[in-house]
């Protein structure tokens, strides 16, 4: 039986996965935009391209920005339009099942282990920050994270007894996780380019 308090739940995270899916395109499609203008034209400078160390077009250009063959943008506009979709389809009523939550989940996986990786690349290997891609970088770890939690409370991963304690007191303090998730990625970021943020000030 559906009580209200479920209800509210699916709510929640049809509208988290709605605004993830919605806002993680628009950045994707932004950047396939710069992209293909890039490619017309190399002398082209995208309004990104704000400092030496805020800049799109020199991660675009770069091997990270094409892992599998193929800009990484792409991936961006077929995953986040498919999450949306979900979303609104969760909103409007509908209950998916345990294997379209799972196969989520393990997308969302995916994906939060992909951005880990540009991230570390972008900040250690690049030295750039691309402001449409941290628009992307956060709205995955929020959807991954979420998800997850939303299938680890209804049970579609189980939790062994053992575990059941931890998962209360993950779920009573989730934003404080994900802040502080956030907060670890701002830290690596004020301090790797800490010689340039100090000129700002």
């Amino acid at each position: 039986m559906t009580t209200p308090a479920t209800r509210e739940a699916g709510r929640r995270i049809g509208w988290l996965m709605t605004l993830a899916g919605v806002v993680g395109w628009l950045a994707s499609f932004q950047l396939t935009v710069d992209d293909w203008r890039l490619l017309k034209d190399p002398s082209y400078q995208p309004p990104c391209n704000i400092s030496p160390v805020v800049s799109c077009g020199s991660v675009m250009s770069s091997p990270e920005g094409s892992v599998f063959g193929f800009p990484n943008m792409l991936l961006g506009l077929g995953a986040f339009a498919a999450v949306a979709v979900l979303g609104v389809a969760v909103l409007t009523g509908a209950r998916l099942g345990r294997l379209m939550w799972l196969a989520l989940n393990a997308g969302a996986l995916v994906g939060v282990v992909f951005v880990h990786w540009l991230i570390l690349r972008s900040v250690f290997g690049l030295g750039r920050l691309c402001p449409y891609c941290v628009v992307v970088w956060i709205v995955t770890i929020a959807l991954f994270w979420y998800v997850t939690l939303r299938n680890l409370r209804r049970g579609v991963i189980p939790v062994p007894p053992a575990g059941r304690g931890v998962l209360s007191l993950v779920l009573d303090t989730h934003w404080l996780l994900l802040a502080a998730w956030y907060g670890v990625i701002a830290v690596l970021v004020l301090t790797r380019f800490w010689s340039y943020w100090s000129t700002l000030l």
